[in-house]
């Protein structure tokens, strides 16, 4: 396998080790600066340079893509996705998972466990947002924030409002989350890489410091996952479209609880907390996807006219509930479900027998008119004539 390892800093302990375990294994591998691509559009055929040159051919890349050059970085790995060049994490998963608000609210759609949240703009609302998370103590996090920094734990409402509002002067875009009191400076980092979780360690706070972070000071050790907490950590990475990630978790009284899914996880701290090569379980993912990779399924779908893919619920009411898939004249209406999604429970490629309840959702792939067909239908108001005084006086 041909392998670029996208990263501005090939003396970082995670690059080093990355590379090292590519060379153990008798692949090629090259450390490239992502800053130093071009991405070429001129000619038919997407292309990237490289320093100047045109870019020799690789199996994979493995991007290790930095918080301030999120945009540039993730445009170079669409290209890299544009020429058919694997990569566990692909451009759309990393933006997703850079800004916590946009993931936070990715993820609430799954079920997945996670500190109450708000998010708000006028001050007026910050007030109501702190009660909807629980009141004070409340966690206030930066959207922009890594390894700790912009993470500000306030005790009370008013300080909490004084902060949120001096933040907000600063053109500061800011999360209100509830405090975890029995995970207080501590949480779990889980390396999650394909479909499983390869290691994890606790990360505790030193002293008074509520946050955990290796960074601030942070002790670390190894840790056994339950499978509540092993299920969690992979469906997030999943969900957010990363095939290596760390997903951090607090451990709340019910279970785990997702704080962030990051798309560059350290590998210093968890390979020596575990004493496990972290490293090489990212390269042999990765060549085994090269050797048969995974595709964006909806991308490669969606290129027939008429043919698209999309999800159904089933509703409470529907013909659809009580009924097995092969009874359901979903094959004659030339629709095929490809996942049903009940719940938490995901149930890939159905068997004909499974039978159908409300609230499914279905992923089918199929003709876009019989699709639509089967949604509720809503009653299309005619546009009226614009009224004679469209504002009026007073």
């Amino acid at each position: 396998m041909k392998l670029a390892i996208l990263s501005r800093a090939p003396q970082a302990y995670s690059t080093q080790r990355l590379r090292a375990a590519a060379l153990q294994r008798g692949h090629q591998v090259k450390v490239l600066n992502t800053l130093r691509f071009a991405i070429d559009l001129s000619d038919a055929e997407p292309d990237l340079q490289y320093r100047g040159r045109r870019l020799s051919d690789y199996d994979a890349i493995l991007p290790r893509i930095g918080n301030s050059i999120t945009y540039f970085g993730t445009a170079v790995v669409r290209q890299f996705e544009q020429m058919d060049v694997y990569t566990p994490n692909t451009a759309n998963g990393i933006t997703n998972s850079r800004d916590k608000l946009r993931a936070t609210q990715i993820l609430s759609r799954h079920n997945i466990g996670m500190p109450a949240t708000a998010f708000v703009h006028n001050r007026g609302d910050v007030r109501l947002a702190i009660e909807k998370v629980g009141g004070a103590p409340v966690v206030i996090k930066l959207l922009e924030g890594t390894q700790g920094i912009g993470v500000i734990l306030a005790p009370e409402v008013k300080i909490a409002e004084a902060i949120i509002e001096t933040l907000h002067s600063t053109k500061q875009n800011v999360l209100i989350q509830s405090f975890i009191s029995e995970s207080r400076g501590r949480d779990i980092r889980a390396l999650v890489v394909g479909d499983r979780v390869v290691a994890a360690m606790r990360r505790v706070a030193v002293g008074d410091e509520f946050r955990s972070n290796v960074h601030r000071g942070g002790r670390v050790e190894p840790v056994e996952l339950t499978p509540a907490y092993e299920q969690a950590a992979v469906r997030s990475a999943q969900i957010m479209g990363l095939r290596v990630a760390g997903v951090d978790m607090l451990e709340g009284k019910d279970g785990p609880l997702v704080m962030e899914v990051n798309s560059s996880p350290g590998l210093e701290g968890i390979e020596k907390a575990t004493e496990l090569d972290v490293a090489g379980a990212i390269i042999d993912f990765i060549d085994n996807q090269v050797a048969f990779p995974e595709i964006d399924v909806r991308q490669r779908l969606t290129v027939s006219t008429g043919y698209g893919v999309a999800e159904i619920v089933v509703h409470s009411n529907a013909d659809l509930v009580g009924r097995a898939l092969r009874d359901s004249m979903l094959s004659e209406r030339d629709l095929t479900v490809l996942t049903l999604h009940r719940g938490t429970s995901v149930i890939p490629n159905p068997k004909g027998t499974t039978v159908m309840e409300a609230g499914d959702r279905l992923l089918c792939f199929g003709r876009l008119e019989e699709m639509r067909s089967m949604m509720p239908t809503r009653r299309r108001r005619r546009v009226r004539k614009l009224p004679k005084e469209p504002i009026p006086e007073g």
